[in-house]
């Protein structure tokens, strides 16, 4: 199975670099200069199986990245939407040696979730109604929101906050969400 790292989007400038939407808490370590990550793109795209980055730095709160073979805006333009990923076994082994011996790093990642973990879970309210069904997750600079397909078909973004999801099951498949009032009407697509 492979975790998604980082999602590209749009080219930056004209020399080949591309934003990123993280999903990795260590994007300094992660993404450092020649390190090769497999892709998921679209059939036919032509993004290449893997890729090399050739830079990688923080730009006004959005990481920049540039990779081997990709000279300019226009191979950059040809990235976007594509995915790095990593197998698990490589991402538990960094993990492992990143958070050896720490006791904050365990409390931190008793918390965290990939997105290929949350994505399919049923969402509920308190009292056990099915609100819907995860079906992504937005990394953002303040907060990640959770994208769920209602029951009626539309979708809701929903902050990805102890307040608002006190409950993460991935045994039971669920996920408890308690919204204030709106909160779902509110950006519904």
């Amino acid at each position: 199975m492979s975790i998604v790292v980082a999602r590209i989007g749009k080219p930056h400038g004209l020399r080949g670099e591309v934003t990123v939407q993280l999903h990795t808490d260590d994007p300094g370590r992660r993404l450092a200069p020649g390190a090769s990550f497999a892709t998921e793109a679209r059939s036919g795209s032509g993004v290449p199986r893997e890729l090399t980055i050739r830079t990688a730095r923080p730009h006004n709160g959005t990481w920049l990245l540039s990779f081997e073979g990709i000279p300019d805006r226009t191979g950059a333009e040809g990235l976007r939407g594509a995915r790095l990923v990593v197998d698990t076994d490589e991402a538990a082994e960094a993990a492992a040696g990143s958070a050896a011996g720490s006791e904050a790093a365990a409390d931190d990642d008793e918390d965290a979730y990939y997105e290929d973990e949350l994505v399919g879970l049923a969402v509920e309210s308190p009292a056990g109604e099915r609100l819907g069904t995860v079906a992504s997750l937005e990394t953002g600079s303040a907060q990640d929101l959770l994208v769920v397909t209602l029951e009626d078909g539309t979708s809701a973004w929903i902050p990805f906050v102890t307040a608002i999801v006190p409950e993460v099951d991935l045994a039971g498949g669920r996920i408890v969400v308690d919204p204030p009032a709106g909160l779902l009407d509110l950006n519904r697509s």
